[in-house]
This record gives structure tokens, C-alpha cells and sequence, in this order.
């Protein structure tokens, strides 16, 4: 996938930039951290479009290489600018819950819900701590109103909930719409009736959530995109 990245004839369906990426994201399952962090700078140096910012995925590199300096300097970088994306949202909380930063991965979480419902978030900088103490989280919701969904695939507002309940739960917030939103999303489309254990959701290559019949909640599972370039749409 790299020496594709490196050789092979971009395309509008697979920027070069999107595929170093993804070469990175590999790199990052093969637990080879360096190799990783060379794709996401190589994505970085191209400049192009990508499915999603190569920053978020190059600061894991750099605590998987012990460069926890470097890596809480990209997470500040990102947190000074807008969110663009619930992916990168997502991706930057998963870090955070992994570094027992639950404050900080709840206002990422929260940032990428708002993004999807179509809202605009600011710098989850100058937001500062979330409000534990507010059963709402993001601007867009209240405690008893369930926001309306736009039309599309929700495969990824889907686990961004699922990954709210969980941080909320874990410090002890009560139950709000957004958790009552996930209620409805775990018994619509995208999810199998009746069973339990991990199940794939459609259009999220590589990603699965573990779904509940009781409660139609449960941490999630969730491991970089395994998604390869198109060898029809990036050919060399």
C-alpha cells in the first residue's frame, strides 16, 4: 500500500494523500508505529484531501513511539482549531479514553455528535472542561428532547454515541436524549435483530460495536480502517 502511495496515479475516487493515510492506518494494526507516523507525515507533506485529517491517526503513532510530547502537542494543535470531522472527533476521543482523559475524549465525542446533526462546533479548546454537570453535552441537544437525524448513513453517529454513553457512564452522568437516540439508532437499520456479540456496521471498514439485545448499549471495538486503495480507482 505504501509503495502504491508512492507510485501509483492519483485519482478523484483516491487521492494520494488519502492513500497514505490508509497505508498508515495499516501500518498502525501491523504495530509498526514508525512506518505508521511516515505515511501520515507523507499525507500531511502532500497536502490532499483524505477521509479524514492524518493528525488524529499521527498522534497515536507518536504515543505508540513513546513521543508523548509530540503527541499532546498534535492533540493541542487540534483542539485550537474547529472539528471539520465526527471521524477525527472520534478517532481523538478513542485516544483520549485510552489515556484515562474521560473529560477531555467527552468534549471530543460531544464535538463530533454536533458536527454530524449538522451543527458547528468551535475549538474544543476554548470550550474548556465539559460540564459534568450538564446532562445535555453538545449545544444541539437538551435533556428531554431527542434531536432529529438528518438523512444518510449513521454507522458513524452511531459509535459516536456509543462511545459517549460509555465515557458518560463511567463518570457517573445520568441518562439523556442522546442516550435515548442510541436506543432508537441500535434497533434500526444498519444493526441484526436479536444478536448479540460484534456486528459489522456498513460502511465503517474495520469498525465494530458489540451489540446488546437487553439495552442496545456496550463498548464498542474499534481498530483503524483496514479499507485498501481500489486498485481500479488508484492504479499504478
Amino acid at each position: 500500500m505504501t509503495l502504491l502511495a508512492d507510485t501509483g496515479t492519483q485519482t478523484p475516487g483516491m487521492p494520494r494523500a488519502e492513500a497514505y493515510t490508509r497505508a498508515g492506518e495499516q501500518w498502525l494494526l501491523a504495530d509498526e508505529p514508525a512506518a505508521a507516523a511516515n505515511g501520515f507525515m507523507r499525507a500531511l507533506e502532500d497536502g490532499g484531501p483524505s477521509f479524514v485529517d492524518p493528525r488524529a491517526p499521527l498522534a497515536r503513532a507518536l504515543f505508540m513511539m513513546d513521543r508523548t510530547e509530540d503527541g499532546e502537542a498534535l492533540l493541542n494543535q487540534l483542539a485550537a482549531e474547529p472539528p471539520r470531522e465526527p471521524r477525527m472527533c472520534d478517532l481523538v476521543a478513542e485516544l483520549l479514553v485510552e489515556r484515562s482523559d474521560m473529560i477531555g475524549a467527552l468534549a471530543w465525542v460531544n464535538a463530533g455528535i454536533e458536527l454530524y446533526l449538522g451543527g458547528s462546533p468551535g475549538p474544543v479548546a476554548s470550550a474548556g472542561d465539559a460540564d459534568t454537570s450538564d446532562a445535555s453535552g453538545p449545544e444541539t441537544a437538551s435533556a428531554d428532547v431527542v434531536p432529529a437525524l438528518p438523512p444518510g448513513d449513521r454507522a458513524e453517529l452511531r459509535l459516536l454515541l456509543s462511545l459517549r454513553f460509555r465515557i458518560r457512564n463511567d463518570i457517573g452522568l445520568p441518562e439523556d436524549a442522546y442516550d435515548r437516540l442510541l436506543d432508537d439508532l441500535s434497533s434500526g437499520p444498519g444493526t441484526i435483530a436479536g444478536l448479540s456479540g460484534e456486528t459489522t456496521i456498513a460502511g465503517l471498514s474495520g469498525e465494530t460495536t458489540s451489540a446488546s439485545a437487553a439495552s442496545s448499549r456496550s463498548t464498542r471495538t474499534v481498530s483503524p480502517s483496514a479499507t485498501c486503495p481500489d486498485s481500479s480507482s488508484f492504479a499504478s
